[in-house]
């Protein structure tokens, strides 16, 4: 009999797959591209907006300063994709910037990048299906009131695919990542044909007005702007790491395939983004942090939703109800959602990277039903629907917390790189022509990497001070206190390993005796069995235990025991308190302190029943007192199990043939045959 619970499981998840079968789930190219770079593409959407957002604090007249800023991120984007490829070389095994650090520079440090991507992961999560809402209400406005509602309903969707498994997800995320790169490629060559043509398109927001928060910077306020507006267009290079963090996924060569998709993603990314941020200049699109700061914004700026950079682009591009309009509007929505897919394969291969190594519980290094790290890939949905109920679903608010964790990564990533490059040209002592060209390819990828820190710890800097008191605070408070929670629960793991060890002088400690007592309440087939089982055992001395709480029923058993001749003694505990655990307890302990070398076995007969409800009925008193048993030294504690009747009525062993296997002959464990 199948349980309805059972039943919805397969249906959204699917078969389980046997884990000879992980070599299937393997992905090439075409596929890892969008599950492991649809972060990166998909920040497109959104990376000017931020620029946009910042510089319009100073009024109109800083606009201008757009393509300084974009050529910045376009620069750091480059040096990122680059660095990253000789991770991806240098350590195919899929650790990334944690395993880098690890190795490189040390426990501590990796934990620290550790901490930092796991809240990346977090945020990524929340700031792409948040901003992929928001693209859906700048197609549908009436939809605003349900922001919270829609946001979590994606983020439930993502959840149930990943948990079928890497590659079923990775086919269902491909069209809508190609779909969206195909229609902003397009948009750029349309935006551009027109403007050639002498038909520049004008944006809808291109004869606003703005009313500046910010009025007569200093040279050293212009400055802090900039660096501002920087630091939040550099929301286009989240995810960038996660094809480092992904490479056991890719079909042979891993490495060479990762490598490839790490430059591909880069190339795209460069171009859609310096493509639509030279648009947003073309169409003089506006947008502020306050729709109140725009001056002509029709309807109520305080609960209308502006539309976003990329909506008003493509209006001005196609017309706001035409087609290609639509479409744009759909595929950026469904690739900012799906964008948070690079999370759900980052996050929990992560963690079960930390828990193979111990900082994590062991559980998140467990593979699910379909060869997916199911627990993790819980977790990150549980902390980022937290999230974005906590911000109720704004992204100009929930990207204040990004950014931080990312180049963290990045700058100890880039520094341990050097550090391995130095091992490497140390060890490699020969003169052979051979050697100098790998001599010279690695000073190569020392000189990228070097540079890459640079940059990056800059960028790390300039992020730290113009996002701190926007809410990345929040960041630099969780990174510490995740890295102690790992710390400890190494040190946990550590002490029990150490305790586990056996020494010489434990092979050689055996028990003096061993005393078995069976719990009873009454006489009947579960007393009978574990009595049975428990003389089975052959034990020093076997005794039947009672407590006395009701005189009567004591009595009733009394005479049982004698009228049935069970043949082991019968001892009643009173117990004036009608307490049953600690009179046992207490029974136990003073066994052990009258015979300490001793051992106590403990059986306890069981009802084995086979429906939720009647658990609520049965077996109460004995987990009460399996639970204080399990702290007492020197005691051994066994269930006897009855089963009965409702709980034979349960398939627990049913069988899944194979093609043909019922016709030749063979058989499964628990197959009725």
């Amino acid at each position: 009999m199948v349980s309805p619970i059972d039943v919805a499981k397969r249906l959204v998840l699917g078969r389980p797959f046997r884990s000879d079968r992980l070599g299937e789930t393997l992905l090439p190219k075409r596929l890892a591209l969008p599950i492991f770079a649809s972060d990166p593409l998909s920040s497109v959407a959104y990376a000017t907006q931020e620029i946009l957002l910042i510089l319009t604090l100073g009024g109109l007249s800083y606009l201008h300063f757009t393509p300084l800023v974009a050529g910045g991120v376009v620069v750091l984007l480059a040096v990122v994709a680059l660095s990253y490829r000789q991770v991806v070389q240098a350590y195919p095994s899929g650790g990334g910037s944690y395993e880098v650090v690890a190795e490189n520079l040390g426990a501590l440090p990796g934990l620290v990048v550790a901490a930092a991507l796991l809240v990346d992961y977090v945020m990524t999560v929340a700031v792409s299906v948040a901003a992929g809402v928001d693209n859906i209400i700048s197609a549908v406005p009436d939809l605003n009131p349900y922001r919270v509602a829609i946001n979590l309903a994606f983020i439930a969707f993502l959840t149930a695919m990943n948990l079928r498994g890497v590659r079923e997800s990775g086919r269902l995320f491909a069209i809508p990542t190609y779909g969206f790169i195909i229609g902003v490629l397009v948009l750029i060559v349309f935006g551009f044909g027109e403007m050639l043509l002498g038909h520049t398109p004008v944006a809808e927001s291109a004869h606003y007005q703005i009313h500046a928060e910010q009025v007569g910077l200093s040279t050293a306020g212009l400055a802090f702007l900039l660096l501002r507006a920087f630091s939040s267009g550099c929301t286009a290079l989240t995810g960038a790491e996660a094809i480092s963090n992904g490479v056991p996924a890719f079909r042979k060569p891993k490495a060479l395939n990762a490598a490839r998709t790490m430059t591909a993603m880069g190339v795209i990314a460069i171009v859609m983004f310096t493509g639509v941020t030279a648009l947003a200049m073309i169409t003089k699109t506006k947008v502020t942090e306050n729709a109140c700061d725009l001056i002509g914004f029709p309807g109520d700026c305080h609960s209308a939703a502006q539309k976003t950079v990329i909506a008003q682009i493509t209006a001005a591009v196609f017309g706001g109800h035409s087609i290609a309009f639509y479409y744009l509007m759909v595929t950026t929505a469904l690739i900012l959602v799906l964008a948070a897919n690079t999370a759900y394969n980052g996050f929990p291969l992560l963690n079960s990277i930390l828990a193979q190594r111990r900082y994590m519980p062991r559980q998140l290094h467990t593979r699910g039903d379909r060869l997916a790290f199911s627990n993790g890939i819980i977790l990150l949905a549980v902390v980022a629907g937290i999230l974005i109920y906590a911000f109720h679903g704004s992204t100009t608010r929930l990207i204040q917390l990004y950014i931080v964790g990312v180049f963290t990564s990045f700058t100890l990533c880039q520094i341990g790189m050097v550090r391995h490059w130095n091992r490497e040209l140390r060890s490699d002592q020969s003169n052979s022509d051979q050697s100098k060209a790998d001599r010279l390819r690695i000073h190569r990828a020392r000189a990228i990497n070097a540079f890459g820190a640079c940059f990056t710890g800059v960028v790390l800097v300039v992020v730290m001070v113009t996002k701190f008191t926007h809410g990345a605070y929040l960041v630099v408070i969780a990174m510490p206190i995740l890295v102690a929670i790992m710390w400890l629960i190494h040190r946990h793991y550590t002490a029990v390993r150490a305790e586990l060890d056996i020494d010489p002088d434990d092979l050689e400690t055996l028990p003096g005796r061993v005393h078995a007592l069976v719990l009873v309440s009454g006489w009947h087939k579960a007393t009978h069995r574990a009595i049975q089982f428990a003389r089975a055992t052959r034990p020093d001395t076997l005794t039947a235990v009672t407590v006395n709480v009701d005189e009567s029923d004591t009595r009733r058993l009394a005479d049982a025991w004698d009228r049935n001749h069970v043949g082991i003694p019968l001892k009643v505990i009173e117990s004036p308190y009608r307490e049953i655990t600690g009179p046992v307890v207490e029974e136990i302990k003073r066994q052990r302190r009258s015979r300490p070398r001793d051992v106590v076995s403990v059986f306890i007969p069981e009802y084995v029943v086979g429906r939720w409800w009647e658990n609520l009925l049965h077996n109460q008193s004995s987990l009460r007192l399996k639970a204080r048993l399990l702290f007492e030294p020197g005691v051994m504690v066994t269930s006897v199990p009855f089963q009965l009747q409702s709980s034979r009525n349960r398939d627990f062993h049913a069988v899944e043939h194979r093609a043909g296997e019922v016709r030749r002959g063979i058989t499964g464990p628990g197959d009725p045959r």
